[in-house]
């Protein structure tokens, strides 16, 4: 039998029911994966909650890895025995196994374990585009991360770092500034909406950023924006604390002539060439050492409830990982 969690209506962590079903045999292009390890993201519990719509019911979860149990009519880039990863949709990670498009799997390195491969493939992919295309972050490029001690910002500091960067990071309390400051930051902060501006003009010496990183929204649009040079850009591509307010275009004039931008993982992977590059430079990023998986916490898919509260209610300290 196959453990799959199944999402009948949107709230809180109580709403995820675990059933079971019977192995599916893959259709052309499709294989059926058996899972070692799932990854939890954000954008689940995004999900979850109905913050991002989706259609009901579902399957849950966009990032896994396991080993390729069986292949459809047609499917040539993969064999029975792959280690592979993945980390778009479909929806439906949640599961000791399923069927997946294998155009859309990523073959694992030997050295890279599963466990290892669910941890950052998705928040890789992100930190990959956020750094690359969004900003092409370079030598001497200010920067301002949010949430620079959890699970995305531990790869996003130090592949700044990496490729010439001075970071800012910025935490939600003072138990994190050490995390912040291992993972590679040049200086970290405390979050406050009233000061955090003066702080980043204080510690650019009146530079003030290139890029700021906000993965927060509605509480630090503001502040973010304040804490940008003339020209500078505001990718806001999170929502810990709600979707930003609707910001008018005079105010990007008067504040030097801003850029804002919300990207998203899915329109930087929408073709699987653009989707294997990005995650052939993360699978290169961990192999060189640049970045590394850091789990902090495991859950039987069973127990997703408790992973999903603690990711929201912030208390991980890195990535979560199911295991069937």
């Amino acid at each position: 039998m196959v453990m799959h969690v199944r999402l009948e209506q949107t709230g809180n962590s109580q709403v995820m029911q675990l059933a079971n079903t019977d192995p599916q045999a893959p259709g052309p292009g499709e294989v059926w994966l058996e899972q070692a390890a799932i990854g939890v993201n954000p954008l689940d519990v995004n999900q979850r909650k109905g913050d991002v719509p989706i259609a009901l019911p579902s399957g849950l979860g966009l990032e896994g890895a396991g080993t390729v149990a069986a292949i459809g009519p047609g499917v040539t880039t993969v064999q029975v025995g792959d280690r592979v990863g993945y980390a778009t949709g479909p929806l439906g990670g949640y599961a000791s196994a399923r069927l997946f498009p294998a155009e859309r799997l990523v073959k694992l390195p030997a050295s890279l374990s599963f466990e290892d491969a669910a941890a950052v493939l998705f928040k890789g992919i992100t930190a990959q585009y956020l750094l690359k295309s969004t900003y092409p972050v370079g030598p001497g490029t200010r920067v301002l991360i949010y949430g620079a001690a959890g699970a995305l910002g531990q790869l996003l500091v130090p592949w700044a770092k990496h490729l010439g960067a001075f970071v800012i990071g910025v935490v939600s309390k003072p138990q994190s500034l050490a995390r912040a400051r291992d993972a590679g930051c040049d200086e970290v902060l405390v979050f406050d909406a009233d000061t955090l501006a003066a702080q980043v003009l204080e510690v650019t010496q009146g530079l003030k950023v290139d890029v700021v990183y906000d993965s927060v929204g509605r509480v630090s649009l503001q502040a973010s924006l304040d804490s940008l040079r003339p020209r500078g850009v505001l990718v806001s591509y999170g929502a810990t604390s709600g979707a930003p307010e609707p910001l008018a275009m005079s105010t990007l004039n008067a504040k030097g002539s801003l850029f804002v931008t919300r990207p998203s993982l899915a329109a930087h992977t929408a073709s699987t060439q653009e989707y294997q590059q990005r995650a052939q430079d993360v699978l290169a990023a961990v192999t060189a050492g640049i970045i590394q998986p850091r789990i902090w916490q495991r859950y039987a898919l069973a127990d997703v409830a408790s992973a999903h509260d603690d990711l929201q209610q912030g208390r991980s300290q890195g990535a979560i990982i199911l295991t069937p």
